[in-house]
């Protein structure tokens, strides 16, 4: 089997242009962290035609998830030092849908996505601060495949793909007179004691004509985050401008950095300072963050070595292209016995979208919200070895499935929450992007 391979490429700030030159590569992925219009993200990798990949089947979460630790740990080899910088050199990128989250639970739903991963044995691998690109190869990936893959990279595509376009005005499932009795359902638990905090959301549907990756160019330019991705499945194409990373690992040890709390931005510097200030202010997003980063201390223990879990950050502004969000982190060291992909399960779905307790928040959301929540509130991840994972939260994502478009937006909703407050939440995380697919 060849080694390693590595070859410098020219330098692109934004990964479209070698996407485009892969067009008719079947699952194509970019992880992106939306440069130029985003400065947090220092990283992008992209890849297509993985060597093998796999779906949860009959609805298997456990045997699925199984079988991506034995591909992974069947496959990882060490890195020559030349790579020990790159995020990724080949390996498992994947995707776990909320319905999965909800199958381990015991909460199955018709129709709900399943999970899904590719062995991708290449990757375009992009550093923006340095300004430097490269194509990397695992040693899985033969000479006349790594040929072929340097002529295709070099040839320009032959045509311009159709454009995109709605063909139908935006729907929500839950109206706000809709919304507001769901609201009033979870006031009810929240009241009775059996949830501390649920994360309620709507999905908003249209219809499509042309490319999906032309809609997400559009929306990265309104709503870049350094956790973006752009993945082409079988059946489904996911469009995703997520500003949160659930779980790191590297070597032993792990990170999960949980958003709880917005505020919309505003185009005048003082008035957008003073939304920000009243966001750091309020009590109510304070109690929210500091629920959720209780959850993810919890979900950390069960894999971290004793003793070594510890809130970092706690309640930092960050700002985004079209809010401010609170972020905590939360460290640990990981188990000796554990590795990366058992973490990442036993964290998922991630707190901070679903609720407090998690058990019991998933539930409600089970049975208060009209539709599967598909790869929205999932995890899209990568790893090339058993001590080395990055993955995100996939909220601010649409998801494609024949002509039709669905998007989804939610928010915590607590004791001291005010229904006309929370659904203006959604509106203001998910508008930007929804103005942004329909004009031309």
């Amino acid at each position: 089997m060849p080694d390693y391979r590595l070859q410098p490429l020219p330098y692109h700030a934004d990964g479209a242009h070698w996407l485009a030159r892969l067009e008719h590569w079947p699952h194509r992925v970019w992880l992106d962290s939306a440069r130029p219009w985003s400065r947090r993200g220092e990283w992008d990798l992209l890849s297509a035609d993985p060597v093998e990949c796999w779906s949860e089947a009959d609805d298997h979460p456990d045997a699925w998830l199984s079988t991506c630790r034995q591909v992974l740990a069947e496959h990882a080899r060490p890195r020559p030092s030349e790579l020990a910088a790159l995020p990724f050199v080949g390996g498992l990128i994947g995707i776990l849908p909320y319905p999965l989250g909800e199958r381990l639970h015991g909460l199955p739903r018709p129709g709900g996505a399943r999970g899904w991963a590719g062995f991708y044995d290449w990757a375009v691998v992009s550093n923006h601060r340095l300004r430097q690109s490269w194509l990397v190869a695992h040693p899985r990936c033969e000479p006349r495949r790594w040929q072929r893959l340097q002529r295709q990279l070099a040839t320009p595509p032959e045509h311009a793909p159709p454009p995109f376009r709605l063909t139908r005005s935006w729907s929500s499932n839950l109206d706000a007179d809709a919304y507001g009795q769901a609201f009033a359902q979870v006031r009810q638990s929240l009241a009775r004691g059996d949830c501390d905090q649920v994360n309620l959301a709507r999905r908003f549907s249209s219809r499509f004509e042309g490319d999906p990756l032309q809609a997400y160019g559009r929306l990265r330019q309104v709503a870049a985050a350094p956790y973006s991705a752009y993945l082409e499945l079988a059946e489904a194409t996911l469009l995703c401008l997520s500003p949160e990373r659930f779980l790191r690992l590297q070597q032993d040890r792990l990170l999960t950095e949980p958003i709880k709390g917005t505020a919309a931005r505003h185009p005048d510097p003082a008035r957008d300072a003073a939304l920000a200030a009243a966001l750091q202010a309020s009590a109510k997003d304070d109690a929210e963050n500091r629920m959720i980063v209780e959850v993810l201390r919890q979900d950390l223990a069960r894999v971290a070595e004793p003793g070594s879990v510890a809130v970092g950050e706690l309640l930092q502004l960050q700002s985004f292209a079209t809010v401010h969000h609170l972020v905590s982190t939360v460290e640990a060291r990981l188990a000796g016995d554990e590795e990366a992909l058992t973490a990442l399960a036993a964290c998922f779905p991630g707190g901070s979208i679903t609720g407090a307790p998690r058990s019991a928040a998933m539930a409600l959301i089970h049975r208060l919200e009209p539709h599967h929540r598909d790869y929205y509130c999932g995890s899209l991840f990568y790893s090339d070895g058993p001590d080395r994972l990055d993955s995100n939260i996939t909220i601010r994502s649409l998801v494609c499935r024949g002509e039709e478009l669905h998007a989804w937006a939610g928010g915590g909703i607590v004791a001291a929450s005010q229904p006309e407050e929370e659904y203006q939440e959604t509106e203001v995380k998910i508008r930007p992007l929804l103005d942004a697919l329909a004009g031309p």
